[in-house]
């Protein structure tokens, strides 16, 4: 079971936690919404949980509760730029489908 950060993305989050003064690294989950089923929850941790399974990747720790690690195992975080927009993208090898508004998957 692994979880992997691109480069890009270790340096986008390095340079948050930086501005922030403050963490540990990201939190990755799934959450039940959507009309897919399942969406993506990454939020900035300030601490690691008892419960949290670590994985580290490019100097950036990578907290995932046991519960979420199922649907995203083998999953790589990703940071992308296109055009104007930017942000994390989740290259996940267990989506099966995604809805047509990207805001669930299926597995």
């Amino acid at each position: 079971m692994a979880i992997s950060i691109s480069e890009a993305a270790a340096r986008h989050v390095n340079r948050y936690i930086a501005k922030r003064g403050k963490g540990v690294g990201v939190r990755l989950g799934v959450k039940t919404t959507g009309c897919s089923g399942l969406a993506y929850k990454l939020e900035y941790a300030d601490e690691i949980a008892p419960e949290d399974v670590v994985f580290e990747d490019n100097g950036v720790k990578v907290l995932v509760d046991p519960k979420s690690l199922a649907y995203i195992d083998g999953t790589q975080l990703d940071f992308v730029r296109e055009g104007l927009n930017e942000g994390f993208r989740f290259n996940n090898p267990n989506e099966r489908d995604r809805c047509g508004c990207g805001e669930s998957f299926r597995i």
